[in-house]
């Protein structure tokens, strides 16, 4: 991984937006990240979700660290920022510039499951995001079910949550559901009645059963399978926020924040994807001079520069509206995850191309050398797809123009 004094974002990127404390805490981060993860990040990428697991020892040394901290109030253990949405923006993009599957992990954990908590009564937040904030326990956020994921209507979720006499009895399947192999609790959206609500469900209740871990092109680090759920018993108190009917609201404004952190981690990749190109292409000869002696690989990265600029712009705009107070920060929520996990698709492609045939390989096989950006592009496009594919995003942005009387 390119070494902290070799930024490129350091020279080209002047930060006007983002608070100090934000600025304080990306600097934490990147300094946390290049002793913890950075050295573990090819074995994540290249590992076996099935054989080589979930990265305990990293999800560890964040904790240790105080990172997951940053998110939350002090009254549940958090750090008490004034800005805890954008400084939890620039630690994921500071966390993904070395690995995407780690960052990954942090924002289910905390952006996910932890800001969902964060919406729960008093007793709730102190019983779970205390636990959420030291790193004790994983946590998990399920809305996503075989027939359902971008439409989450009250017809289409088909896990339900039964009333009883003593409670609720749950039933259902969840899939593609992060952390859920190591997790100790689900938060889960769930139809009652004619509407959804959210239940904060403990792993190691009867009835609760995670199924294998999927194998993944890319972010092998971040563990999803199925989760089922067989008549298992929940009491009032597993009832996120303890009114029944707000699971939508509480799942749409967990998803919003979710574009930001999404958006973040594509500004980290396609950064870490840039540092790499230009190292090489300015130390690589051909013809008898370095390769970005070529004015197409000129134009291409200063192209690629200027939109890693506006991507971070963008996330950090609507950090800071979500910090204003504003739990639906569109458009720009839905612009920057659009923008950013676009932008590192493509830079994460131009690498590939810039690298030639050591883009394409694994590995060397003269002397196992690892390629830096292969597994970035595989590593990529998932950031396309998850927290609202891209193709919603752009209705998200359509409604904001045309109203939601012609866009529906």
């Amino acid at each position: 991984m390119t070494s902290f004094s070799q930024r490129q974002a350091d020279r080209l990127y002047h930060e006007l937006l983002a608070p100090q404390e934000t600025q304080d805490i990306r600097a934490q981060v990147r300094a946390l990240a290049e002793k913890a993860v950075a050295p573990h990040a090819a074995t994540i990428a290249n590992g076996d979700e099935r054989t080589d697991g979930f990265p305990r020892q990293v999800f560890d040394d964040l904790a240790a660290a105080g990172v997951y901290r940053i998110p939350f109030p002090a009254e549940v253990g958090g750090t008490g920022l004034q800005h805890p949405a954008t400084a939890t923006a620039a630690a994921i993009e500071e966390l993904a510039y070395c690995s995407s599957s780690v960052a990954a992990v942090f924002d289910v954990h905390c952006i996910l499951a932890g800001n969902a908590l964060n919406q729960g009564t008093d007793a709730q937040r102190q019983r779970w995001l205390r636990k959420v904030t030291d790193g004790s326990v994983v946590g998990a956020f399920a809305t996503t079910e075989p027939d359902a994921s971008s439409d989450l209507s009250p017809q289409a979720v088909q896990t339900v949550a039964a009333r009883t006499d003593s409670g609720w009895v749950l039933n259902g399947r969840k899939r593609w559901i992060s952390n859920s192999p190591v997790a100790g609790f689900v938060v889960t959206l769930a139809r009652t009645g004619e509407r959804l609500s959210m239940f904060i469900v403990d792993t190691s209740l009867p009835g609760v059963k995670v199924g294998l871990a999927d194998r993944k092109m890319g972010n092998r680090g971040q563990l999803t399978a199925d989760v089922h759920f067989t008549d298992v018993r929940l009491s009032d108190d597993d009832l996120l926020g303890g009114v029944e009917g707000q699971g939508l609201r509480h799942a749409l404004s967990t998803l919003t924040y979710g574009r930001i952190g999404i958006a973040a981690a594509g500004v980290g990749l396609a950064q870490a994807a840039f540092d790499h190109t230009v190292e090489h292409l300015s130390t690589r000869r051909a013809f008898g001079k370095p390769v970005a002696a070529n004015q197409h690989w000129q134009f291409l990265l200063a192209d690629r520069a200027t939109e890693i600029e506006n991507a971070r712009t963008l996330y950090t705009k609507a950090a800071l509206r979500l910090d204003a107070g504003n739990p639906f920060p569109e458009p720009e929520a839905a612009m920057a995850k659009l923008y950013a996990t676009r932008l590192s698709v493509d830079m994460a492609r131009d690498a590939v191309q810039a690298f030639g045939g050591l883009g394409f390989a694994r590995e060397l096989g003269a002397d196992d050398r690892p390629c830096p950006v292969e597994a970035i592009y595989r590593d990529s496009k998932i950031g396309e797809i998850y927290e609202g594919t891209n193709e919603i995003q752009k209705w998200v942005i359509a409604r904001q123009i045309f109203g939601r009387d012609i866009t529906g």
